[in-house]
């Protein structure tokens, strides 16, 4: 494929079967579809996000960008996983219960054998809300208590944008240079994200 991107369709689905559907369909061959999502007080039915997670993870597929469509909806990228593609511990738990279930298609095995074979599966993060602070990273800034002290005024954004990012790197290498790197930041009141005015 020279530099092309297929156009990604938006749709709505009133349930989780209709969602399944048409994954079931066409979980092989498309590149992806934006999942459009209607808010709690809209009054109009379509598929909630967890039961869209769920269908998708059955087929080998992941959510990812998420933003707003019009004042009654939102919505939320769902593709094909890659065979690179990083776990969630809690998309990780979901998946080995839907195979405990004997919910789990064949693609969604697949996406799975790849994981355990690339380590990701092992691998997979915590959630913003259950992420913890690295020993490492804790005993570099107990070293600098000006990088300390910042990090300790860190929103949760910034704070999960930090240890994400330091769990996620692949080499022993490249974790030392991220943390090295994000405490130099920290010292010099630096954040990752920085809020629009």
């Amino acid at each position: 494929m020279s530099g092309e991107t297929k156009e990604i369709p938006t749709i709505a689905f009133r349930s989780q079967k209709e969602w399944e559907k048409w994954l079931k369909g066409n979980h092989s061959a498309m590149a992806g579809v934006w999942l459009k999502f209607a808010k709690k007080k809209s009054g109009i039915e379509t598929v909630t996000y967890e039961e869209a997670i769920e269908i998708a993870l059955c087929y080998g597929w992941i959510d990812s960008h998420k933003k707003p469509f019009d004042t009654l909806h939102w919505i939320q990228k769902f593709s094909p996983r890659g065979a690179r593609s990083i776990w969630s511990k809690i998309n990780r738990d979901k998946a080995e219960k839907l195979i405990a279930s004997g919910k789990m298609k064949s693609a969604g095995l697949k996406a799975i054998e790849n994981a355990r074979q690339n380590g990701s599966w092992e691998k997979a993060y915590d959630s913003p809300g259950r992420i913890s602070v690295p020993e490492d990273l804790k005993l570099a800034l107990e070293k600098n208590k000006k990088a300390k002290a910042f990090f300790e005024t860190l929103d949760s954004t910034n704070r999960y944008a930090i240890l994400f990012r330091i769990h996620n790197a692949k080499k022993e290498e490249t974790r030392i240079k991220r943390l090295r790197r994000f405490v130099e930041m920290l010292e010099r009141n630096e954040k990752i994200h920085n809020k629009k005015s």
